[in-house]
């Protein structure tokens, strides 16, 4: 005797070797004996023999209709499947075709739903038509699924794909076929996503694909800015006094930022005022307004090489620029300095200027520089103004206790004209990068000095043993030598440095400020800052990276010289590129060698160096 029963949810069939009333013990088509229940039996059948009996059931069940069956069978309650069988077959059912008609209800739950051994119940008409849609539906993304798969095998972009790139790229739906087709195939292939997608055309520009990628991830609204591209009217700005002075800006030549500029003024008895004045958007941009939320989303403006995402808008920044031969508001330091280039006297003011030149390094440098001033032959429509402050910068650097250690680094300059990148040195150091730091300094210094003598909160930058944080509370900064800072010189470009300059217009106009020690939207931006401006440093650092790597391909450079750093870390000349090299033997930091450079993946921001020899210095 065999039996067809029901274990784990699966139908099986075996012959009885003892029977014990409430178990029996049977022994399966290969041999293998095992114990089973009485009440997990179906039915009991003697033929056909056990080995035949499965294929005889199969055959049955390939001429079986699922829909039909579901036709047949009694809705809305519960049925027996032999009661099923013996309506469909009009007989009492054989084992064959009671086994075959439990399996097909087994087989088919979009159809049946089980409600216990042997017994299930029709799936109502909704239910069903909705099921069936979504095997329909899984069956034809099946069908897609293989065909992207397909066509990606054979590098070639499904058209589907391609509005969907940025998605794929940078924030995929891994459920989606489209992904899971590119995942088959890189696995197939041993490729990343990325490569992939490359080989397939889907990222024609590298430098756009690295672009991309940040504003994805920091930027999901893009960085426009809705609603406010307009030029601005600001009715609430006051009625300034214009100050007389003769004002210029020093800047790089990209700039359109001018957050500052200055001004020379002879006194009696060889004394001279300087002017240091910081464009002032905070008359103008109200706290918690549209646009300050936009910058308080900002934080701070991300520069790459080539290109720059501002803080504020165009027409913002076009408003409160200190452009030349345009009357501006700024808020000025005036200092009065002695012939001896001590200052004797401070006063702040709110005000227009007009700042008569803007400056740009790369033609001042030209004149105002180390040798010229050295041979005394230094020639430029300002140069007094210029003499006068480099000899302060050079007072005000002796006493905050700093010594000009800058001067054996490099900055380097990234321009990028028609997809062609130069990168230029420019020495630390230079008398145009001491007076701007210095004035810089100086401004920044005495207005958390204010802030902090008027008990105004201020946001300020302190450092000790190294380590640079952010507080409400000022603290000296060991690295620059005083005793407080603030940031307050680039309100157009650091949100930090709006919420000071607010603070700073309070003070001067005796109003209650605009932020307390714990107002939130104070707190929240400064803990926010830091973050944000280290993530858009180390984007810029890495597209600095990139172009390091065209220029490598743009020059054709395979043999390059290089200075090592430490252990296998080398930079290389002329560019800031560092990378590892594994083949370099065990050099002391500061050795030279020759490399051999080869590999260069843009996409990676990588390449490969060979160690070739080592160089004399």
């Amino acid at each position: 005797m065999n039996v067809f029963y029901e274990e784990a949810g699966s139908f099986k069939v075996g012959s009885i070797l003892t029977d014990n009333t409430t178990s029996l013990q049977i022994e399966a088509v290969h041999g293998k004996r095992s114990k089973i229940k009485t009440s997990s039996v179906l039915f009991r059948f003697d033929t056909p023999p056990l080995a035949e009996f499965m294929g005889q059931v199969q055959k049955v069940i390939d001429e079986l209709d699922p829909n039909f069956l579901w036709e047949c069978c009694a809705q809305n309650t519960e049925f027996a499947s032999d009661e099923l069988a013996a309506d469909y077959f009009g007989h009492k059912p054989t084992a064959i075709e009671a086994a075959a008609i439990l399996l097909l209800l087994q087989n088919a739950p979009i159809y049946f739903y089980k409600k216990g051994l042997g017994r299930y119940k029709a799936a109502p008409p909704d239910a069903l038509k909705a099921a069936l849609a979504g095997q329909e539906k899984k069956r034809l993304q099946a069908e897609q699924q293989s065909r992207y798969i397909a066509q990606l095998n054979e590098f070639l972009l499904p058209e589907e794909f391609k509005p969907l790139i940025g998605h794929l790229l940078y924030k995929p739906e891994k459920n989606s076929i489209e992904w899971k087709a590119l995942e088959t195939v890189c696995s197939e292939k041993k490729l990343t996503v990325v490569k992939l997608m490359e080989k397939c055309g889907a990222i024609p520009s590298t430098h756009d694909f690295h672009f991309n990628q940040f504003i994805w991830e920091h930027f999901p609204e893009g960085t426009g800015f809705k609603g406010l591209e307009s030029s601005p009217t600001f009715a609430n700005l006051p009625d300034l006094p214009t100050s007389d002075v003769i004002a210029f800006s020093i800047d790089d030549a990209s700039t359109t930022e001018i957050d500052d500029a200055f001004s020379v003024t002879p006194l009696s008895l060889g004394s001279f005022r300087i002017g240091i004045h910081i464009a002032a958007p905070a008359l103008g941009i109200e706290p918690e307004s549209a646009l300050d939320k936009i910058a308080a989303a900002r934080l701070s403006t991300v520069y790459l090489p080539g290109n720059k995402i501002t803080m504020l808008p165009d027409s913002i920044i076009n408003h409160f620029t200190l452009t030349e031969n345009r009357l501006q508001p700024a808020l000025s330091l005036y200092l009065d300095v002695a012939d001896d280039f001590t200052v004797i006297k401070c006063e702040s003011r709110i005000e227009k200027i007009r700042v008569a030149t803007n400056l740009r390094n790369n033609l001042l440098e030209q004149h105002f520089n180390d040798l010229t001033l050295n041979k005394g032959d230094f020639e430029h429509t300002y140069s007094n103004e210029l003499s006068l402050l480099w000899k302060f910068a050079c007072k005000m650097e002796a006493q905050r206790g700093k010594t000009n250690d800058n001067n054996d680094k490099i900055d380097y300059n990234f321009e990028i004209k028609d997809d062609r990148v130069t990168i230029s040195e420019r020495r630390r150091g230079s008398p145009i990068d001491k007076v701007v730091s210095e004035l810089m300094i100086y401004v920044n210094t005495e207005w958390g000095k204010q802030l902090t003598e008027a008990s105004i909160t201020g946001i300020f930058r302190s450092q000790s043993n190294g380590k640079v944080k952010m507080s409400t509370s000022p603290a000296p900064h060991q690295g620059l030598g005083v005793s407080q800072y603030t940031w307050s010189s680039s309100p157009m470009r650091r949100y930090v440095d709006l919420i000071n300059q607010r603070q700073i217009i309070a003070l001067l106009t005796k109003e209650a400020p605009p932020y307390q020690k714990d107002s939130h939207s104070l707190l929240v931006a400064m803990r926010d800052f830091d973050a944000a401006y280290n993530i858009y440093g180390e984007f810029q650092r890495a597209m600095e990276r990139y172009w390091c790597l065209r220029w490598l391909l743009q020059e054709n450079i395979q043999i390059t010289n290089a200075q090592v750093i430490k252990e296998n870390m080398v930079k290389l000349d002329r560019i800031p590129l560092t990378t590892r090299v594994p083949s370099l033997p065990d050099l002391a930091p500061g050795s030279y060698v020759k490399l051999k450079i080869s590999e260069i993946d843009l996409l990676d921001r990588h390449l490969h160096a060979e160690f070739l020899q080592k160089n004399e210095p």
